[in-house]
């Protein structure tokens, strides 16, 4: 009792460990989200067609959902921060070259393509090592407001990545390509400094076990194990945990659904003459109403069952995009987004911080990349479902369509006792042990 209520109490920004991992997480995210906002539009520019961006969009989502599998084995096999570091060097390189492009006016359809798909591979293969680390500096505890705080992390950058995406791309995607190249230098920079700060003590058990896993880059029977074998065992043990298998199901078609509607959004303003400064207020008014909903969720997280969030905020995100379907104003849209993702964070951190409580540590890297692949894997049929949608149905047609999918992924979350089961942050790690012990 006394370990819990210390952990409970510690500040995390009193955490060194955890600011500097925040910091690196932080610029890689930044150079996700200039990239995430910049290369639809850059695609529509240079072909003028909604059908090949909705390619390009899908070919990068396919290969970061097939990537993220064995990223999540790298992450179960080697040094987690190491990893960090080497990925973020990948994306220097890999944002350079970008920068030569875009600046020599030899963005194509072809080479955005390719570009899009080094990207999304360097992201499915590294970024599941900087997920998984922060269980080695987080204590179970408190893994509930550290999520909390980085889906606040995340509202800022959603804040910040439209207006600044739009702004730097007004003066030309080389510039956007260039932030990338600082942003994730500095990722490279704060991991590092990461790998060369060793905690006094450490907050947890879990903590202690990564520590040695961060060490010793795999055992010998890992060594011996295929890949394969390895996310199949990840797999396995997802989907024999009644608490948490309904989530991967619910994810997976509310995120299809909902990022296909923003993406036929996207796609409608930019077909429509406006620019990609005006276009990036969606991103940013769907930032503040994220960065509002992530400063309550220190506060609900702790208080409101984490069903119950999952269940609010699937249900106001359908409505959202059932409205969207009958706006046209900028304004509106942009209001209407808002209140659509105001749950979200709450939702995401009750989720996602149940999920690292759940989760052995042995096996995080894998299962959260499993996880992942399920909840993503088919999104690359969000920028298809836009760019035919709009050629095919329309823009209301398409957004309709888009809000039925999420709305069967509310139906299931209401139906599902295993998701209804999962109680606040106090009541995590022993609700997660009833189901390793199979009570």
């Amino acid at each position: 009792m006394t370990t819990t209520t210390t952990a409970s109490s510690e500040s995390l920004w009193r955490n060194r460990r955890y600011l500097t991992w925040l910091a690196s997480d932080t610029s890689k995210g930044l150079a996700d989200a200039l990239f995430a906002f910049a290369l639809p539009l850059l695609t529509l520019i240079v072909t003028d067609d909604p059908a090949q961006a909705g390619i390009v969009g899908a070919v990068g989502g396919a290969v970061l959902a097939v990537t993220t599998l064995y990223g999540g084995v790298l992450a179960d096999r080697h040094p987690r921060i190491g990893l960090m570091i080497l990925g973020s060097t990948i994306g220097v390189v890999l944002s350079l070259a970008f920068t030569v492009l875009a600046s020599g006016g030899s963005l194509t359809f072809a080479t955005l393509l390719v570009l899009t798909l080094l990207l999304g591979a360097r992201g499915g293969l590294f970024d599941m090592a900087g997920e998984s680390a922060i269980k080695q500096i987080v204590p179970d505890a408190a893994m509930g407001r550290a999520q909390a705080a980085n889906q606040a992390r995340d509202a800022a950058l959603q804040l910040a990545g439209g207006p600044l995406g739009g702004a730097l791309l007004a003066v030309g995607g080389w510039l956007i390509g260039a932030v990338m190249m600082l942003a994730h230098l500095i990722a490279a920079i704060t991991a590092w400094m990461l790998r060369h700060t060793r905690p006094v003590a450490h907050p947890s058990p879990a903590a202690a076990t990564d520590a040695v896993v961060e060490a010793v880059p795999a055992t010998t029977a890992q060594k011996k194990t295929s890949a394969v074998a390895e996310i199949r065992t990840a797999f396995a043990w997802l989907f024999a945990r009644e608490d948490l298998r309904a989530v991967l199901f619910i994810s997976t078609i509310i995120n299809l659904g909902f990022n296909a509607g923003l993406t036929t959004v996207l796609y409608a303003m930019q077909q429509a003459g406006h620019s990609p400064a005006v276009i990036g207020w969606l991103s940013a008014g769907a930032g503040v109403a994220m960065l509002v909903g992530a400063v309550a969720a220190p506060t609900l997280v702790p208080r409101v069952r984490a069903g119950v969030l999952a269940i609010a905020g699937l249900a106001v995100a359908t409505a959202g995009v059932a409205v969207l379907s009958q706006l046209e104003s900028v304004w509106s849209i942009v209001g209407v987004l808002a209140a659509s993702v105001l749950l979200l964070p709450a939702l995401n951190a009750a989720l996602m911080g149940y999920s690292m409580v759940a989760v052995p540590s042995e096996l995080l890297g894998r299962v959260n990349s499993a996880s992942t692949v399920l909840a993503i894997g088919a999104m690359p049929l969000a920028p298809l479902i836009a760019g035919f949608g709009l050629t095919w149905a329309g823009r209301e047609g398409t957004l309709l369509c888009c809000a039925a999918l999420c709305a069967v992924a509310t139906a299931m979350a209401v139906a599902s006792r295993g998701l209804r089961s999962i109680p606040t942050e106090s009541g995590w790690a022993a609700h997660a042990a009833l189901f390793e012990t199979g009570a």
